[in-house]
């Protein structure tokens, strides 16, 4: 399970408890530049594109002995989470993925949104200018609680909630990492020259071929109209979901998530 921006690990405490409760085994990792993590050298790019972090989940799954996991995923983890099922399928066995086919077009991303979709994502382009940067490295709590709010409209999370997950802000490489993210998206800055093999057959739309089930939240102002169109990508078994929520459908409605990925399991038996 997988978390995006700016959120953490433990958006997914409640979807666990109940996969756990199912007789799942379940993985819920800090993204790079969040929570405890690290690079292992100075020398290496603090890199927040997509491959990078889907690759992330990848090699995660490696190390631990996974063998065709189900990866799930919101925000950016559903970005990680989709271009993991793409491009390494012969690994994953299933995806959840709130926000549809969630890869990044940075071709289509270099070109304007409606001026009210542009409105909402007023922090991407803040990001793009040290002045952004540096915004975010001095005001990383406030900006976060703020899209905490913009984005779940109808999500009343108490302060103690915000405090356990806005820890993992202070991680050295977060400002690094998420400045990287929206600067890589826009095509304004280049990714990690080692990656972009992986990132040019991500630029080819590939379609996900494992079983998948799709969530929208009815209250998300980031997905206008929701994302349900490309159901076309995915080739096996898909579902999409409606739910009322809005951007953090773990915490929002955490049964929701978790009887996504149980249905996905059951697809697999």
């Amino acid at each position: 399970m997988s978390h995006g921006f700016p959120y953490d690990a433990h958006a997914f405490n409640e979807v666990a408890s109940i996969l756990i409760e199912a007789g799942a085994r379940v993985i819920a990792p800090f993204t790079r530049g969040f929570g405890e993590t690290r690079f292992i050298s100075t020398d290496i790019m603090r890199s927040g594109q997509q491959v990078a972090r889907g690759f992330d989940v990848i090699r995660l799954s490696e190390a631990l002995g996974l063998k065709r996991p189900i990866v799930g995923g919101f925000d950016w983890g559903g970005n990680s989470s989709c271009t993991a099922a793409a491009l390494w399928p012969e690994q994953v066995s299933g995806l959840v993925s709130y926000a549809g086919y969630d890869i990044v077009d940075v071709n289509e991303q270099k070109h304007a949104a409606t001026p009210s979709l542009e409105r909402v994502c007023w922090y991407q382009h803040l990001f793009q200018s040290e002045r952004g940067r540096e915004c975010l490295a001095k005001n990383r709590y406030e900006l976060a609680r703020m899209l905490w709010r913009e984005w779940s409209p109808d999500w009343q999370f108490d302060e103690a909630t915000f405090a356990r997950t806005s820890k993992s802000f202070e991680n050295p490489d977060f400002v690094a990492v998420v400045t990287h993210t929206y600067r890589w998206m826009h095509g304004l800055t280049a990714g990690d020259p080692s990656l972009q093999p992986m990132e040019d057959l991500l630029a080819q739309k590939p379609k996900v071929t494992v079983p998948a089930v799709t969530i929208d939240g009815k209250t998300d102002p980031l997905k206008p109209g929701g994302t349900a169109d490309p159901a076309s990508m995915f080739t096996g078994l898909h579902e999409h979901i409606i739910t009322n929520s809005g951007h953090n459908v773990p915490q929002e409605a955490p049964q929701v998530f978790a009887d996504a990925v149980l249905k996905v399991h059951n697809w697999l038996k």
